[in-house]
Order: C-alpha cells, then structure tokens, then sequence
C-alpha cells in the first residue's frame, strides 16, 4: 500500500504517524513545498518573541524521527492531482502514484487587493522566512501597523508588542477578534488591548500603502492616514485548492468531505484548514480552520485510508486566546440560535475584574459559550458543548447564574454515567 499525503504540517504529520502505527510495511511520502523540516505555524509568535529558536517550531525533534518512522519527507509543490492515473503531478513535471491520498494543504493568507499591498516591509506571518524578516525589522520603537485582529492576528499582535514595537492594529470589523468573541466581549478585548498601549481601529480597512519620507503610509477607509516602518497583513486565510482545478473533487469553499474524511472521489481523502467538513452542530459544511479539529480529522483520515471505519463527530469551533494577558475561550455556536429555534441565553459582565461569561442554549442543551478572565474550569464549558448532554433543571439556574457551569457539568455527567 502506497499512502502520499501533500502538507506536512500537523495535519499531514499526524496522519503519517498514524498510518506508519497500523500499517507498519505501507510506503508513506510526506510532501511540504518549503525548505524546513515539518514545522507548526502557531509556533511562529514564540519564535517572533524570542522565546523558542527556530527548532522550536520543528513539530519532531529527532533528527531521526522521520527516518526511524519510515516517513518519506519530500520537497516540492503539487501542481496536479490526477484521479483516473492515481498520481499527483509536481510543478516540476514529475509524478508520483498513490494507492491512497490525503490532501492536507492548509490555508493561506489573504492579502487585501489594495495598491502597494506589494511593497518591501509589507509582509504576511505565516511561514517561519516571514517570521525571520519580521524579527530582522521589529525592532524596539519601530512603528508597526497590523491588519487583522482575528485569532491568528492577536497572536501576531502579542509576539509584536513583546519586541517592544509602537504597534497599531486595523480591523475590519466591528470589534476584535469578531468570528470568536460576542460583540461586548470582543470590545473588552479592545479596551485591554489600547490600555496596554496598542491602538486599535476598528470598522477599517486598509485602502493603499505607499512610500513617503522613508516609510510607507497606510490610507484607512475612514479617511486617515498612518505612516509606518513596517505592515503586517493579518487578516485571514483561505483554503490551498487551486491546485485541485480539473482533478474532479468536488469543493465548496474548502474541500467537501464526509465525517469519514472521504471527498467525492474514490481513493483520496483531505483533512484539516482545507476541508470544508459537516458542523457538530448543524451537519452542515463548515471551514473552520483551528488545529484541534484538524489533528481529529487527520486521525480519522488515517484510519479510513488504512482499511478501517472511522467517524469524525463533526467541525466544532474550540477557541483558547491571550490577548497581552487576558485569557479569553468560546466553544460551539458561540453567537447562538434565534428564539424561534429554541435558542436563549444569558450573559454575564463584570468590567472592573475584567470578566466575562456568556451561554447559548438550544432548548435545554448549551450550544455555545464565550468567555474573558475564566480560566479555572473553563474546560467544563467544553464539555457541557461537546456532550450536549440535557441540562433539564440546570438550564434555569444557569440562567440565573452561569457561573455555575462547572456544578452543571459534574450534575450532568454524573446523571449520564
């Protein structure tokens, strides 16, 4: 049996590992179109921060690991994948056949389409040669601007304002980090955020960069402008498809699969930021594009590829974020259903202690949960989410106080045990 994977990220690298565990003769390549070894993006700020060097971010440290695993690592970039022959064509020319395939691609960043977007000191953060030339111009006073205050881009943001950067951040949105946080806890976010000295814009986009006096200036829609030593662009990612134009998979936004990993065609599989995968809650496709879901579904993926009948429980939104020291979580269907689906909730806010709890219900199971300043317990709201065990009682005296979902949780569990 010949498995090829393309991506070698967390992704591509669990479902590697696995197959190497219940397929100890199968032939496994492993395909990355960088020149590192197999490395993890969200270890990119801690190397930004100084705190880890780049073999830090090595996702195996052994130098031998892939060897001793039998883990063929290839570099190159994939420029077609070719059903009816079973092979996958590199940009190269040359090709390689598979028995079974996982597309493990990932997303990349969006760049805004604005005049100058492609100017020297205008980068993205999202390789580990980006983060060496950020490190070589952040330095202690350098005037920053960062576009996106998404999850990906608060944690750009942390790495910056430990170099010590006058930073500036510009989001789109109404409020920071808008696809994780409900709108009062993202504007707490706010507030912490410019009392620590980063200013933020929000409700603005970025319309042109150009150069003046040495530095680039960055035109805002709502008219003003900010000079800058360096941009950084932050503000999203898509799915890495291009490349399957032609081959026959069917793709929405991201790849379409079933909970088995498994796209519309025979043989080839996808997991991870690529797929666009059924809700835990709705079943319907969703990209959500965070690394817990990911490592779920390359397992699955793995499983399936080597003979067996594996099951994914579906795409479920699970966010953990610092924000400069405030610590901040939201599970589920974190923005909640309308009342005519039996949707409700309750929300809970205490600004002088810089916390916040907010609770979605679906009749009388918690769908969704945000939080600011919880950091014991808060994995109970993660199960009562995951579990959607019925609350019966427990729904009014969460309502009445939500603080009580860890006693919820223990109830509740105990009733299902």
């Amino acid at each position: 049996m010949k498995h090829v994977i393309i991506g070698n990220g967390p992704t591509g690298l669990v479902a590697a590992e696995t197959l190497r565990r219940l397929q100890p003769d199968a032939e496994i390549a492993l395909i990355g179109d960088e020149k590192e070894p197999p490395y993890s993006r969200m270890a990119i700020p801690y190397f930004l921060q100084g705190n880890i060097a780049e073999g830090g971010t090595h996702l195996r440290k052994a130098h031998d690991h892939y060897a001793k695993h039998k883990i063929h690592l290839i570099e190159g970039r994939v420029a077609k994948v070719d059903p009816a022959a079973k092979q996958i064509e590199f940009s190269s020319g040359e090709r390689l056949p598979y028995d079974k395939l996982l597309i493990a691609t990932g997303s990349r960043p969006i760049m805004p389409p604005v005049p100058g977007i492609d100017l020297p000191n205008v980068h993205t953060c999202w390789t580990i040669e980006d983060a060496r030339a950020i490190a070589a111009k952040a330095k202690p006073g350098s005037r920053v601007l960062q576009l996106g205050a998404g999850f990906i881009g608060c944690i750009i943001m942390e790495a910056l304002a430990a170099r010590g950067v006058t930073l500036t951040v510009v989001e789109m949105g109404d409020r920071m980090v808008p696809r994780m946080m409900t709108a009062k806890a993202g504007a707490m976010i706010k507030a912490w955020v410019e009392a620590k000295g980063v200013a933020v814009h929000c409700n603005a986009a970025i319309t042109a960069v150009t150069q003046k006096d040495g530095a680039l200036s960055v035109k805002l829609s709502t008219g003003g402008e900010l000079a800058a030593d360096l941009v950084i662009c932050a503000a999203g990612v898509r799915p890495n498809i291009e490349f399957l134009a032609g081959s026959g998979i069917a793709m929405g936004r991201g790849i379409s699969v079933d909970n088995q990993m498994r796209t519309s065609v025979a043989d080839i599989y996808a997991a991870g930021d690529v797929t666009e995968a059924p809700g835990f809650h709705t079943g319907k496709p969703e990209l959500n594009a965070i690394q817990p879901n990911a490592v779920d579904q390359a397992r699955v993926a793995a499983h399936n590829m080597a003979g067996g009948a594996s099951s994914s429980g579906g795409s479920l939104a699970i966010n953990v974020l610092d924000t400069l020291g405030m610590i901040s979580t939201s599970f589920g269907q974190w923005q909640g259903v309308p009342a005519a689906e039996g949707g409700s909730g309750v929300e809970r806010v205490d600004e002088a202690r810089h916390c916040y709890l907010s609770l979605q219900f679906k009749d009388d199971i918690l769908i969704g949960a945000t939080s600011i300043g919880w950091t014991a317990h808060v994995g109970a709201l993660r199960g009562l989410v995951q579990t959607q065990a019925p609350l019966g009682e427990w729904k009014a005296r969460l309502l009445a106080d939500p603080t009580q979902f860890m006693v919820a949780y223990l109830a509740t569990a105990q009733k299902a045990a």
